[in-house]
């Protein structure tokens, strides 16, 4: 989720941190396979109404736009990645490679 998108107004969408809990409320019914999520090219996301929003002032579009995954912007970082990765040289793990090189392909089939 992009807890830091702003509306048209220029205001966060998401209350503030201290809502987090939800999130991690989130994650935890998806370890006890309560809810499913959806897959998405960065991994997996909280599908309509399995987030707790009671008491948020929160409209679906919102929630939609929260949970949205701007592929455009994701594969503009990607270079931005690789040279972060670069200053490592030798010593960063492959494993971070070559997830970087996963994420880019599918983010790649999702345009």
């Amino acid at each position: 989720m992009n807890w830091f998108r702003k509306g048209e107004d220029g205001r966060f969408l998401w209350p503030g941190f201290g809502e987090n809990s939800r999130v991690l409320k989130w994650i935890h019914q998806r370890c006890a396979e309560k809810v499913s999520g959806r897959e998405t090219p960065i991994g997996i996301l909280p599908k309509p109404g399995e987030l707790d929003l009671d008491g948020l002032d929160l409209d679906d579009a919102s929630i939609a736009s929260l949970t949205e995954v701007d592929v455009e912007g994701w594969l503009a970082e990607i270079p931005l990645i690789r040279e972060h990765y670069a200053r490592f040289g030798g010593r960063l793990p492959a494993d971070l490679l070559a997830e970087l090189d996963a994420l880019e392909k599918r983010l790649l089939a999702a345009r």
